[in-house]
Formats: structure tokens, sequence, C-alpha cells
């Protein structure tokens, strides 16, 4: 779907990293697992490849400290989120691993591509599947519409393949892109493709980001759950029907500032909203 925003930083200092023999604190990957389960499937790392690629994943996950040690703080409030909607949605819940390489759980993430939100939809993308995307309003960064919509293709390109790791290489690549390459190399699944690099990565990033979550202290890092952050939940949601020419006088009268506004509901883009179909808008206030 685009390019990913999964950015590998390295940091100087490993105060998360797991003790050795010698007292010192040293980075240390842990072993590839005989096995991880994913959407309900057992994928398995008993072929030289498919063992190497996994390495590779969670070696990086293991020392790109500071992007690791943000996405473990982030993660309860975006899953505490995301999560309802994949279920209400039917989509498994491990597919928001793609999510969390998509972007790095930053509700406002934006690539040099031009991809946004946390399921990095680009403009045209979001705009298929139901999202408005404009200079004013641009519901990529609005947690649940853009969910939603994502859920729509997963859905879709689920029906297509049968396959969720197939599914998640579609996101990557498109779907056009990987059917062609499914028929062109007779294969069933996108783990048994010849594919451009960063692809062919990206599923076994959403595998290592899985392991990474469910077991971060075999990567080195501890990160307690009361240094996570919490997710709020809104003081209170205004529906909006008709154009709001000041969202700095909407946020005073809200009793909140144009920021504390602004931060809740990205997915406004100016400082008024113009709404002249008359559509129904929640703004939340936290």
């Amino acid at each position: 779907m685009k390019a990913s925003v999964f950015v590998l930083i390295f940091s100087l200092t490993c105060f998360f990293c797991p003790a050795q023999s010698d007292g010192q604190l040293h980075p240390k990957a842990p072993a590839v697992p005989e096995y991880i389960e994913f959407a309900g499937k057992k994928i398995r790392f008993d072929r030289d490849d498919l063992y190497e690629r996994m390495d590779r994943e969670m070696i990086a996950f293991t020392y790109m400290h500071s992007t690791s040690i943000l996405m473990l703080k982030r993660s309860e409030r975006i899953f505490e989120q995301i999560v309802p909607i994949l279920k209400a949605q039917g989509v498994p819940e491990d597919l928001k691993y793609l999510m969390v390489i998509e972007s790095n759980l930053d509700p406002k993430a934006l690539s040099r591509a031009g991809a946004a939100g946390l399921w990095q939809m680009m403009k045209a993308t979001g705009q298929k599947y139901g999202l408005e995307v404009n200079t004013v309003v641009d519901e990529r960064y609005n947690i649940r519409k853009e969910t939603v919509a994502a859920c729509k293709y997963l859905k879709e390109a689920y029906a297509k393949y049968g396959d969720w790791l197939t599914v998640a290489a579609s996101y990557n690549a498109g779907q056009a892109g990987i059917s062609r390459q499914l028929k062109l190399q007779r294969q069933k699944s996108a783990m048994d493709l010849l594919l451009v690099e960063e692809t062919s990565r990206y599923m076994f990033r959403i595998l290592a980001a899985k392991y990474f979550f469910e077991h971060p202290e075999q990567f080195g890092f501890n990160v307690p759950e009361n240094e996570r952050y919490r997710y709020r939940k809104p003081r209170k949601v205004v529906a909006v029907e008709t154009p709001v020419e000041s969202l700095i006088d909407f946020a005073e009268q809200n009793g909140i500032s144009y920021a504390a506004l602004k931060n809740a509901n990205p997915w406004l883009r100016d400082t008024l909203l113009t709404n002249k179909s008359g559509k129904r808008y929640e703004i939340i206030i936290p």
C-alpha cells in the first residue's frame, strides 16, 4: 500500500538490554521460536530461508531501542481503542500488528509518500474505503474511522486469498501485485513468493512485532505498566452537523484549549469546519 514508516533507530545506550555473564549490559536478540501462531495459523520457521528472515526482524526489534520503548509505552492506549473495532469487524486481533509496523503506533504518523494515520493509508485508498480526505477534514487521522476502513480492505483481501499473511503482503504491495506474483510463481501464500525486499520483510516484521509485544523481556525491554500511556475516555463527544466557523471558539465553549481539541481530534486539519453538506461529525472533548 505504501512504503512502511518502520524505521530502525539505534540508541547509544542499552538500559533495557539483558545482562550477560560478565555482569555488563549487552543487547542480545532472542532465539527464533519454533513457530508463531498468527490469526489462528501456526507459522513455522523450519526452513533456512524462513528462519533467517525471522531472525533478521527479531534482531531489528532488539536494537531499535527508542522506537521499541515508545511502541511499548503507546501500546495500551492504542490497542484498547483498536482491538474492539477489529473484533466487531470480524478481523483477527493479530492484524493489529500490521498497524504496529506501519506507524509505530503513532496516530499522527505521515510518511514521505503521503500515507497517514495508524494504518498509513494513502489519500486515494482512504477515499476508496469511505474516508473523507481534504484540507479541512482528514479521517485517516480518525482512529476509529481509519480502522474501520482498514478492516474493509483486509476483509476484501482475505476473501480473495484466504490467508492473513498474504493479506498483509497485499496491504504493503497492493492486491494486484500480489495476485500477479501468486499466479506467476504458482504459489498459494505470499510467504512462498520471491518478492521485493520491503514486502518480503513486511510479513516477518508483523510476526516479530507479535512476538515482541507478547515477550518484550526476551528482547531486553522492561516497561512497567505504570509507565505505559493510558487511554483516557473522552469527557464527552459533541455531535456537529453544521459549520463551525472557529474551532478556537468551539474549544473555549467546551472548556478546553484549542491545542487540546486538535490533539484529541487530529482529523480536524484547519481552524474551522466548513461542513457545507451537513455531515454529522463527532468531536471528542478530552
